[in-house]
Protein backbone atom coordinates (compact mmCIF):
# COMPACT_ATOMS: atom_id res chain seq x y z
CA UNK A 1 0.00 0.00 0.00
CA UNK A 2 1.28 3.33 -0.79
CA UNK A 3 2.16 5.69 1.82
CA UNK A 4 0.29 8.70 1.99
CA UNK A 5 1.80 11.90 0.25
CA UNK A 6 2.56 15.16 1.95
CA UNK A 7 3.19 18.40 -0.38
CA UNK A 8 5.16 21.28 2.20
CA UNK A 9 5.36 24.66 1.66
CA UNK A 10 8.50 27.30 3.34
CA UNK A 11 9.51 30.23 3.32
CA UNK A 12 12.72 30.05 5.72
CA UNK A 13 14.80 27.84 7.22
CA UNK A 14 12.61 25.05 7.72
CA UNK A 15 13.44 23.53 10.68
CA UNK A 16 9.68 22.23 10.98
CA UNK A 17 10.37 20.71 7.13
CA UNK A 18 13.64 19.03 9.11
CA UNK A 19 11.16 17.65 11.98
CA UNK A 20 9.30 16.42 9.73
CA UNK A 21 11.59 14.13 7.64
CA UNK A 22 13.35 12.91 10.53
CA UNK A 23 10.57 11.66 11.83
CA UNK A 24 9.68 9.82 8.69
CA UNK A 25 13.03 8.44 8.28
CA UNK A 26 12.78 7.53 11.61
CA UNK A 27 9.45 5.62 11.20
CA UNK A 28 7.41 7.57 13.76
CA UNK A 29 5.38 8.98 10.30
CA UNK A 30 4.42 6.57 8.02
CA UNK A 31 3.87 9.36 4.92
CA UNK A 32 6.54 10.26 2.41
CA UNK A 33 6.88 14.11 1.22
CA UNK A 34 6.23 14.76 -2.45
CA UNK A 35 7.42 17.71 -2.84
CA UNK A 36 8.39 20.64 -1.01
CA UNK A 37 7.84 24.10 -2.35
CA UNK A 38 9.08 27.30 -1.13
CA UNK A 39 7.62 30.80 -2.51
CA UNK A 40 11.28 32.24 -1.20
CA UNK A 41 14.68 31.06 -3.65
CA UNK A 42 17.12 30.95 -1.35
CA UNK A 43 15.05 29.66 1.53
CA UNK A 44 17.92 27.62 3.79
CA UNK A 45 14.60 24.97 4.33
CA UNK A 46 15.21 23.41 0.36
CA UNK A 47 18.49 22.03 1.24
CA UNK A 48 16.77 19.85 4.09
CA UNK A 49 14.83 18.60 1.12
CA UNK A 50 17.41 18.29 -1.01
CA UNK A 51 19.84 16.59 1.04
CA UNK A 52 16.84 13.93 1.83
CA UNK A 53 16.28 13.14 -2.31
CA UNK A 54 12.92 15.02 -1.71
CA UNK A 55 11.62 17.39 -5.03
CA UNK A 56 11.88 20.60 -4.49
CA UNK A 57 10.31 23.70 -6.60
CA UNK A 58 10.62 27.05 -6.05
CA UNK A 59 7.45 29.29 -6.83
CA UNK A 60 8.16 32.81 -6.43
CA UNK A 61 4.71 34.80 -5.56
CA UNK A 62 6.22 37.82 -7.05
CA UNK A 63 4.65 38.02 -10.98
CA UNK A 64 1.00 36.95 -10.31
CA UNK A 65 -2.01 38.85 -11.05
CA UNK A 66 -3.59 38.37 -7.70
CA UNK A 67 -2.87 35.76 -4.60
CA UNK A 68 -5.45 34.06 -5.80
CA UNK A 69 -3.78 33.42 -8.99
CA UNK A 70 -0.53 32.13 -7.13
CA UNK A 71 -2.63 29.99 -5.12
CA UNK A 72 -3.75 28.26 -8.23
CA UNK A 73 -0.45 27.50 -9.80
CA UNK A 74 0.41 26.06 -5.69
CA UNK A 75 -2.38 24.03 -5.97
CA UNK A 76 -1.65 22.65 -9.65
CA UNK A 77 1.70 21.65 -8.16
CA UNK A 78 0.58 20.00 -5.01
CA UNK A 79 -2.17 17.81 -6.99
CA UNK A 80 0.25 17.19 -10.10
CA UNK A 81 1.90 14.85 -7.49
CA UNK A 82 -1.01 13.47 -5.21
CA UNK A 83 -0.64 15.53 -2.38
CA UNK A 84 -3.22 14.04 0.29
CA UNK A 85 -2.03 16.45 3.39
CA UNK A 86 -0.74 19.83 2.59
CA UNK A 87 1.74 20.90 5.77
CA UNK A 88 2.60 24.89 6.13
CA UNK A 89 6.29 24.99 7.96
CA UNK A 90 6.98 28.53 8.20
CA UNK A 91 5.24 29.68 4.63
CA UNK A 92 4.90 33.24 5.41
CA UNK A 93 1.97 33.52 2.96
CA UNK A 94 -1.91 33.77 3.63
CA UNK A 95 -3.93 31.63 1.89
CA UNK A 96 -6.82 32.03 -0.27
CA UNK A 97 -9.98 30.67 -0.64
CA UNK A 98 -8.84 29.23 -3.89
CA UNK A 99 -6.25 27.14 -1.93
CA UNK A 100 -8.40 26.33 0.89
CA UNK A 101 -11.31 25.20 -1.05
CA UNK A 102 -8.79 22.95 -3.24
CA UNK A 103 -7.20 20.97 -0.17
CA UNK A 104 -10.78 21.00 2.09
CA UNK A 105 -9.92 19.88 5.68
CA UNK A 106 -6.56 18.74 4.07
CA UNK A 107 -3.99 21.73 5.15
CA UNK A 108 -2.05 21.96 8.44
CA UNK A 109 -0.30 24.80 9.99
CA UNK A 110 1.40 25.05 13.27
CA UNK A 111 1.75 28.09 14.96
CA UNK A 112 3.54 29.33 18.07
CA UNK A 113 0.73 29.74 20.91
CA UNK A 114 -2.04 28.14 22.29
CA UNK A 115 -4.34 29.16 19.90
CA UNK A 116 -7.03 30.91 20.20
CA UNK A 117 -4.52 33.41 22.32
CA UNK A 118 -2.10 35.41 20.34
CA UNK A 119 -2.99 34.40 16.63
CA UNK A 120 -1.19 36.70 13.64
CA UNK A 121 2.67 37.81 13.55
CA UNK A 122 4.99 37.97 17.02
CA UNK A 123 2.76 35.46 19.23
CA UNK A 124 5.63 35.08 21.72
CA UNK A 125 5.79 38.88 21.97
CA UNK A 126 1.93 39.16 22.63
CA UNK A 127 2.12 36.52 25.44
CA UNK A 128 5.37 38.45 26.97
CA UNK A 129 2.98 41.46 26.91
CA UNK A 130 0.24 40.29 28.04
CA UNK A 131 1.89 39.06 31.04
CA UNK A 132 1.36 35.23 30.61
CA UNK A 133 2.83 32.33 32.19
CA UNK A 134 2.22 29.29 29.85
CA UNK A 135 2.85 29.73 25.76
CA UNK A 136 3.13 27.29 23.85
CA UNK A 137 2.38 25.45 19.97
CA UNK A 138 -0.80 24.68 17.93
CA UNK A 139 -1.12 22.47 15.07
CA UNK A 140 -4.42 23.67 13.36
CA UNK A 141 -6.45 22.56 9.84
CA UNK A 142 -6.36 25.78 7.96
CA UNK A 143 -9.19 27.41 7.06
CA UNK A 144 -10.28 30.81 5.00
CA UNK A 145 -9.76 32.98 8.59
CA UNK A 146 -6.16 33.52 10.09
CA UNK A 147 -4.99 30.78 12.29
CA UNK A 148 -8.80 29.96 12.88
CA UNK A 149 -9.17 26.32 11.64
CA UNK A 150 -9.98 23.85 14.27
CA UNK A 151 -6.83 22.54 16.76
CA UNK A 152 -5.41 19.39 16.48
CA UNK A 153 -2.58 19.07 19.32
CA UNK A 154 -1.80 21.83 21.32
CA UNK A 155 1.56 21.35 23.84
CA UNK A 156 2.35 24.27 26.68
CA UNK A 157 5.65 25.83 27.53
CA UNK A 158 6.11 27.91 30.67
CA UNK A 159 6.77 31.61 29.97
CA UNK A 160 10.10 31.69 32.47
CA UNK A 161 10.60 34.80 34.44
CA UNK A 162 13.07 36.94 32.20
CA UNK A 163 12.05 35.48 28.93
CA UNK A 164 12.24 37.38 25.91
CA UNK A 165 10.23 37.06 22.62
CA UNK A 166 13.80 35.03 21.15
CA UNK A 167 14.04 32.64 24.37
CA UNK A 168 10.48 31.87 24.89
CA UNK A 169 10.22 31.49 20.52
CA UNK A 170 13.26 28.98 20.89
CA UNK A 171 11.62 27.03 23.74
CA UNK A 172 8.12 26.54 21.72
CA UNK A 173 10.04 25.52 18.60
CA UNK A 174 11.55 22.63 20.17
CA UNK A 175 8.02 21.43 21.10
CA UNK A 176 7.10 21.98 17.80
CA UNK A 177 9.57 19.61 16.22
CA UNK A 178 8.08 16.92 18.01
CA UNK A 179 4.37 18.36 18.17
CA UNK A 180 3.77 18.83 14.05
CA UNK A 181 5.27 14.88 13.20
CA UNK A 182 2.64 13.78 16.29
CA UNK A 183 -0.05 16.03 14.36
CA UNK A 184 0.00 14.66 11.00
CA UNK A 185 0.38 11.48 12.09
CA UNK A 186 -2.92 11.83 13.93
CA UNK A 187 -4.55 13.37 11.18
CA UNK A 188 -3.53 10.68 8.19
CA UNK A 189 -4.60 8.07 10.42
CA UNK A 190 -8.30 9.74 11.20
CA UNK A 191 -8.73 10.30 7.18
CA UNK A 192 -7.44 13.68 7.23
CA UNK A 193 -10.72 15.75 7.83
CA UNK A 194 -10.89 18.12 10.32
Amino acid sequence: MSRPRLGVLISGRGSNLKAIIDAIAAKRLDAEIAIVISNVADAPGLEHARAAGIETEVISHRGHASREDYDRVLVRALQARGVVLVCLAGFMRLLSPAFVDAFPNRILNIHPSLLPKYPGRHPQQQALDDGATVSGATVHFVNKNLDAGPIVLQREVAVRPGDTADTLAERILAVEHALYPEAIRQVLEEGGSG
